[in-house]
Order: structure tokens, then C-alpha cells, then sequence
């Protein structure tokens, strides 16, 4: 296995977006593969905006350690895996 082989890890950023200003915050996973925290963070946001939200505050970013067991994690990490950016919103208590 050389370097070209080795598959770039996976990043997973944990925050908060909201559709309009003033409106109820919706939580988000986004996971995806950048080579630095500040990629990972324009990817997200470009991503989120094209999903139609207004506003993003991200809490916490850092790298997933290995393939995850359960859904909907588990494809997300495989849709990073292939280059795209996967965002999981679920919905949390004000």
C-alpha cells in the first residue's frame, strides 16, 4: 500500500442551522473528507446553503474514528467517503 492508497479521513462537524433568522435551530452532522478544519468548514457551509439554510453555528469538529454501526451515520460516512458532503438534521429541544 503506498500513500495514493490511503483513504483521507473522515470529518464530522456537530452544530445548529436554521432555514430563516429567528426560526426554531434545527441540529446537524455534516461529514465529509477535507484536508484541514477550515476546508471542511467552507464545504459545510456551501453544502448547507444549497440545502436551503440561512444560518449555521458549528459547536465541535474533528475526525471519526473508523466506519460507524448505525444508520443514518453509516451512510453518510460512505457518501464522505466518496466525495460528497453528507448532512444529518435532526430536530432538538429549545
Amino acid at each position: 500500500m503506498n500513500d495514493n492508497d490511503v483513504e483521507q479521513p473522515v470529518t464530522i462537524i456537530i452544530g445548529r442551522v436554521w432555514r430563516e433568522k429567528g426560526m426554531p435551530a434545527t441540529g446537524v452532522h455534516v461529514l465529509l473528507t477535507a484536508p484541514d478544519d477550515d476546508s471542511a468548514v467552507r464545504r459545510a457551509l456551501d453544502a448547507l446553503a444549497g440545502e436551503g439554510y440561512a444560518e449555521a453555528e458549528f459547536d465541535q469538529i474533528g475526525e471519526l474514528e473508523g466506519e460507524p454501526d448505525e444508520e443514518p451515520h453509516l451512510s453518510a460516512w460512505q457518501g464522505a467517503i466518496e466525495g460528497e458532503v453528507s448532512v444529518i438534521t435532526f430536530e432538538i429541544d429549545s
